[in-house]
């Protein structure tokens, strides 16, 4: 396969992940970065790893022209322009082989459908970025189960998690930029990571049709005064005016189109999690047998004391969204490859190279944003949400949630 020349838009945390897990992909190269901060940090690491001469380039369009395919790794609200500018590019000739959009693909269904049809006007194929689909830790006990399930039947319970102390810039904090708190954030990664692991062995990931959802979301730490403060201070985002949830949980019901079983995805997500750090948790339970996952049973440990913790300057070489640089500390080796980075750019690098759609396409991308607003219209309405309805269905393509329009007060209760 010949090797495919990447090129990132945006250089903040995620695009930095991903440039770290691209050390570890075969075949692709960082060929360029467009970002307004944070390019040439970017350059100069990629060029440092071996991971290509990444050209710091001034423009989206010139981009394009000079990659085989981008990824978009910029913020929730900018989004669409971003992609209107690769649209552009591509029908100027830019000879792309592929777009990626990292999760969530759209702050509210109207969003995530424009990405879409705006997608489907390149003519190219797409990737969904939502990471904890290829976790190697999700993947190996679901093929180490393959036979079990093909003789007791498919999973019928699958619970996600993913929670840590809070995001590292403040327009994750602004629902008003983000599209809402935790549940838009994570709860996208927790709901698509129960449907992947719901689904019977040898069908496509949206086989299981959405058929009810019922959420909670709570403002339960950065709501309170002493918090409220160190946000302001440290993030510039005022949660006395427009806050967020810190906290979401609820069901999914998926139904299997051919036999008519139900089964249920449960999450929770939240931003007040102060342990080790960043903690993923996974399970699936099906008839006779079940799996579970936790992200911090490391089989590395280091134990720091308190006469040695100054000489520790950054508190996150451990882990992830680490809270603590002192006392005994869960250490992963290669978090990048943990939480799925790794597969995810090897999929849509084969697949472009194909000629085809990643694992998850833009419109899969379409559905599991509108399960996470399907979530948040349940917590505002405080009942079950039936998407078998189709004023319901019609209700959510232009449903835009309390805490998203910045009113946030009216539905959290907590100020």
């Amino acid at each position: 396969m010949q090797r495919m020349k990447l090129g990132f838009i945006g250089a903040g945390f995620i695009a930095k992940f991903q440039a770290s897990a691209l050390r570890f992909v075969r075949g692709a190269d960082l060929g360029g970065v467009c970002a307004l901060k944070g390019a040439e940090e970017l350059s100069a690491y990629a060029k440092q790893n071996a991971l290509g001469d990444c050209v710091v380039y001034p423009s989206i369009r010139e981009l394009c022209h000079h990659v085989d395919a981008v990824a978009v790794f910029a913020p929730n609200f900018a989004r669409l322009d971003i992609v209107g500018q690769i649209v552009d590019a591509v029908k100027a000739g830019a000879p792309l082989k592929g777009i990626i959009c990292e999760k969530p693909l759209g702050r509210t269904v109207a969003e995530a459908r424009q990405l879409v049809q705006l997608g489907k006007e390149t003519g190219l194929p797409t990737a969904y970025f939502e990471n904890q689909l290829h976790m190697k830790a999700v993947r190996a006990p679901l093929a180490q189960l393959e036979r079990v399930q093909r003789a007791m039947g498919p999973l019928t319970l699958a619970r996600s998690g993913e929670e840590h102390s809070g995001p590292h810039e403040g327009w994750f904090w602004d629902p008003t930029r983000q599209g809402g708190g935790v549940l838009s954030d994570m709860g996208c990664h927790s709901i698509a990571c129960d449907w992947f692991v719901l689904t019977p062995i040898g069908k496509p990931i949206d086989f299981l049709k959405p058929v009810a959802v019922n959420a909670e979301v709570a403002l339960l730490k950065w709501g309170q005064p002493l918090h409220r403060k160190a946000l302001l201070d440290r993030m510039g985002v005022d949660y006395a005016k427009t806050p967020a949830e810190d906290f979401a949980t609820g069901m999914v019901t998926f139904q299997n189109p051919e036999t008519g079983q139900l089964v249920k995805g449960q999450f929770t997500n939240s931003w007040m999690y102060d342990k080790q750090g960043l903690r993923l948790t996974m399970d699936g339970l099906g008839p006779g047998y079940a799996f579970e996952v936790n992200s911090l049973k490391s089989p590395i440990e280091i134990f720091i004391a308190d006469q040695a913790a100054e000489a520790v300057a950054n508190a996150e070489v451990a882990l992830e969204k680490s809270t603590s640089s002192r006392g005994l500390l869960a250490v992963e080796a290669n978090e990048a490859d943990l939480y799925g980075y790794v597969d995810e750019l090897e999929d849509a690098c084969r697949a472009f190279a194909e000629g085809r759609d990643g694992l998850a396409n833009w419109e899969y991308g379409l559905e599991v944003t509108k399960l996470c607003q399907a979530a948040y219209l349940s917590a505002e309405r405080k009942r079950t949400i039936d998407l078998t309805d189709p004023a319901t269905q019609k209700e959510l393509e232009t449903y835009v949630s309390f805490i998203a329009q910045g009113r946030g007060r009216e539905t959290l209760q907590a100020l």
